[in-house]
């Protein structure tokens, strides 16, 4: 049995088509072309699934798909997306039967929690969870090999929990979450905020790492509040292993002083859960995709 998996993101939908050993056989990329609506991107996503069929000559597969948001439990549509397009349609009824086949939806980070579980940095441990820190913050379960999604189909999401009720406003109507505040965006919104300049993340580090007094400060803000986000996770869940992605997953000192600031924070003795980044860099969305199909 073949795997097929879609990684749908905003501007970019990538397929990959897996053997029965998991070894990668094909893939390839298109464009969302989101701007053209709802139905064309249902369009683009049969052209890509039709596409890695062929590639296997159209043997059996399973087929899974990642996305931002997730499906209702309780209407069927999609939720929390930001391809807002997508937002209230019955995104898997209608792919279901534009390609006349089940398929399983997941949310991203699920996606990148499980491939990292069976895939990457996790393998062989019994509870993973998975942190996107990127544009937004994401997370996801995996136990066991498999993914938690929840009755409500929001377990793992980490970044819309709220470390500072007076902290900014976010989208999702609350004010100080996780997202707001140590998600590549947040963090410049921040930043602009404080210095009245607006500075991408990559030259904020750099600045950081020369020792100019306004990084230093503003990024030992950051790790504390990575810190205070990170241990309200473990207390939770004590994990076998968190997994870093996204770009922030990028910045070398989270793994010194972001980490310190999770061990002032958690609720133990000593923080023995390792903190580590993925392995599977950009592809683990999209190789997630293809573990959890149907």
């Amino acid at each position: 049995m073949f795997r097929i998996g879609i990684d749908l993101g905003g501007t970019k939908i990538e397929g990959v088509v897996l053997d029965s050993t998991g070894r990668e056989i094909f893939r390839k990329r298109i464009a969302t072309e989101r701007e053209q609506g709802y139905q064309h991107i249902l369009n683009r996503l049969k052209l890509l699934h039709d596409e890695l069929v062929a590639s296997v000559s159209g043997q059996p597969t399973t087929f899974g798909i990642g996305t931002p948001g997730a499906i209702s439990p309780r209407t069927g549509l999609l939720k929390n997306s930001n391809t807002v397009c997508m937002n209230g349609q019955p995104v898997k009824a209608d792919l279901e039967k534009l390609l006349g086949r089940k398929i399983e939806i997941q949310n991203d980070a699920n996606c990148f929690a499980m491939a990292e579980a069976l895939m990457g940095a996790g393998k062989g441990k019994k509870l993973i969870f998975g942190v996107i820190i990127g544009t937004g913050c994401g997370g996801g379960i995996v136990y066991k090999g498999e993914v938690i999604t929840g009755p409500q189909a929001i377990a793992g999401e980490w970044g819309h929990m709220s470390i500072d009720p007076n902290g900014p406003p976010c989208f999702c109507g609350a004010r100080g979450c996780v997202e707001t505040l140590i998600s590549g965006a947040g963090l410049e919104n921040r930043y602009a905020e404080q210095f009245h300049v607006k500075k991408a993340l990559k030259d904020i580090e750099k600045e950081f790492y020369a020792g100019e007094p306004a990084a230093v400060q503003f990024m030992q803000v950051f790790f504390r509040n990575f810190g205070r986000a990170l241990a309200n996770l473990i207390d939770i869940l004590d994990p076998d292993m968190v997994v870093l992605g996204g770009g922030v997953s990028n910045f070398g000192a989270i793994y010194t002083d972001g980490i310190e600031q999770v061990r002032k924070a958690v609720l133990t003795d000593e923080l023995e859960t390792p903190i580590v980044k993925n392995q599977l860099g950009d592809s683990a969305g999209v190789l997630g995709a293809a573990l959890v199909g149907i």
